[in-house]
């Protein structure tokens, strides 16, 4: 009798393990599948736009491109309905279900209107192609061949996005004109007479010697001709569209629900990055409490100054005295370098994961603060640029938090991490924007823990960068489901924080154009400092501040359903063990 018992507890176990091993390959090969496609399309849904590379053909962004997308996406989920979730292990099953969320987001994208605001007040298809170079390596003859084949493709490129926009004009989903206002500069900046002064040819310039003499000099001849007779007049094609067709049908309206069906699009976008079903009227309220909140603590340092002055005297002795600012390039990255370096002498007391992948620090090249992530090859550093063209929009006591935010321990981690997980590779490059954001605000919170913000004006420094984020989420929703003129919002933005006047009003233009973005980061900070709060109260004595964060990082990007639901079985399986 026990024999028999035996032989089928065997057989069982034979048969689930098989089981779940069908159901892994099965998973693992739409997953396959739909990497090779999203490589040969050139588009990766849900993907940090900074990253963008150029990688042989463009992406076809034509309506024949997006219906071709659309269509293989809902074959994909096809073929995942057809798996049982509950067969596969417990890394699978994570991976199954990000997959699927990500599938039907690509789904509900194709039914919006996404492709008809190729176009920020930051940035553009335009800019982040000329940005591109930047951020890529060249190291043999194949990566030059493969840069000519872009460049070369650039009008077919060009002429899509036309087209899009042309079909914006007539939808009158257009950008809001004061907003646009000066916005053509960002094109005819690459209107260069000289080829070999153009931003494209900065990789022909440095070609490696491990390229013959006579290869460089066919390399370099293409690139002058395709630059010279093909991106540039493209360039000039794009500036007199936009200037002749695009800003004379410019919208009169601030809020995107002033549109066709804009309510529902602005839902949509609010779902997109924020990963939550919160509704605008949630969010407004949520930001006027944070910002009461942190403003108690901000009167507070102005006490301790003994300053003689209310809050909007201080914030105004913060935006004209010199002392808060550098008059020189060089000098504003000699400081974000240096609190980088004494940053990563405490991290390792704070994180038990820890990336192997590096990083640069640049001046950004079209103005603004970001980070661009290594391209996973290991061949590229991560970058975080740093706005040098406007020193006076870079207050000093505002560089810790923003250094924290966008290297190390924040985007430069996040990132880096995710390339170097064991998990699938769609999993390595995905980008939810509450998840990263709010990792990089509650990174900025983190550096007080670690002994920052000595200066009491850097720590206002941190705290008017956290009102910052409480004020998005009021002046965003204030504007596209409330009625909120600009100037509302830009007054609101300059009396609640320490922005410099040109920042606040550049931000307010920001959120104008790019509607839901800006909320992800106080929404997804809030709730990575609910998680640890929980952490903290159920373990007491037994939290540990590296697990914490081990925890929130070593599943790469994820939906903040899916980052809580996670995070409460690994809290489970810490309160067990104790």
């Amino acid at each position: 009798m026990f024999r028999h018992t035996l032989r089928f507890v065997m057989l069982f176990s034979t048969l689930l393990f098989w089981t779940s091993h069908v159901a892994a390959e099965n998973l693992d090969k739409i997953l396959q599948d739909h990497w090779a496609e999203a490589n040969k399309e050139q588009i990766f849904f849900r993907k940090d736009p900074d990253t963008f590379r150029m990688n042989g053909k463009l992406p076809d962004v034509s309506d024949k491109g997006r219906a071709r997308r659309a269509a293989f996406n809902q074959s994909i989920l096809s073929r995942l309905s057809k798996l049982d979730p509950n067969k596969m292990s417990a890394a699978d099953q994570v991976t199954y279900s990000l997959f699927k969320y990500e599938r039907e987001a690509e789904a509900a994208s194709y039914k919006q209107f996404d492709h008809l605001f190729p176009l920020n007040k930051y940035a553009g298809f335009h800019t982040y192609f000329a940005g591109a170079p930047g951020n890529m390596s060249f190291l043999n003859l194949g990566d030059y061949e493969n840069y000519l084949v872009s460049l070369a493709d650039f009008p077919r490129f060009n002429q899509d996005h036309i087209t899009n926009l042309r079909a914006a004009i007539a939808k009158g989903y257009t950008h809001y004109c004061e907003s646009f206002t000066n916005y053509e500069k960002t094109i005819s900046k690459h209107l260069v007479e000289d080829a070999t002064q153009s931003v494209f040819y900065a990789p022909i310039a440095n070609m490696p010697a491990t390229i013959t003499p006579d290869e460089q000099s066919r390399i370099a001849q293409a690139a002058r001709a395709l630059i010279t007779d093909v991106v540039i007049p493209e360039y000039r094609r794009f500036y007199t569209f936009f200037t002749n067709e695009y800003m004379p049908n410019c919208r009169t309206s601030v809020g995107i629900t002033a549109l066709e069906d804009g309510v529902n699009y602005y839902q949509y976008l609010i779902e997109y990055y924020t990963t939550t079903q919160l509704n605008a009227d949630q969010i407004h309220k949520m930001g006027l409490d944070e910002v009461a909140r942190i403003k108690a603590e901000m009167d507070a340092i102005i006490k301790q100054l003994k300053f003689d002055g209310g809050f909007s005297d201080f914030v105004s002795y913060l935006r004209t005295d010199p002392s808060f600012y550098t008059d020189s390039e060089q000098d504003l990255l000699e400081k974000a370098s240096y609190i980088t370096r004494k940053a990563a002498a405490q991290l390792p007391k704070w994180f038990g994961l820890l990336p192997r992948s590096t990083f640069d620090i640049k001046p950004s090249p079209d103005g603004g603060a970001y980070y661009v992530a290594p391209d996973g090859s290991g061949t590229t550093a991560g970058t975080y640029f740093i706005d040098t063209q406007d020193l006076k929009s870079q207050p000093l006591y505002n560089l810790e938090a923003l250094t924290f935010h966008e290297a190390e321990p924040g985007h430069h981690f996040q990132s880096s991490i995710a390339m170097e997980l064991d998990v699938p590779e769609f999993r390595k490059t995905l980008y939810h924007s509450a998840y990263g954001e709010g990792w990089g605000l509650y990174s900025e919170r983190l550096g007080k823990e670690m002994g920052f913000y000595q200066s009491p004006y850097s720590d206002f420094g941190r705290l008017t960068y956290e009102m910052w984020r409480a004020c998005r989420l009021v002046v965003d929703t204030g504007m596209h489901a409330k009625g909120w003129s600009r100037q509302q919002a830009i007054d609101y933005l300059a009396e609640h924080t320490a922005l410099s006047m040109a920042d606040v009003v550049a931000q307010i233009d920001r959120y104008i154009t790019w509607p839901a973005q800006a909320l992800s980061y106080k929404i997804g900070e809030l709730k990575i400092r609910e998680l640890r709060h929980k952490a903290e109260t159920t373990l007491g004595a037994d939290f540990d501040i590296r697990a914490f964060h081990d925890q929130i990082l070593r599943n790469g990007s994820l939906p903040l359903a899916t980052l809580e639901e996670l995070f409460d079985q690994w809290l489970a399986q810490q309160k067990a063990r104790e």
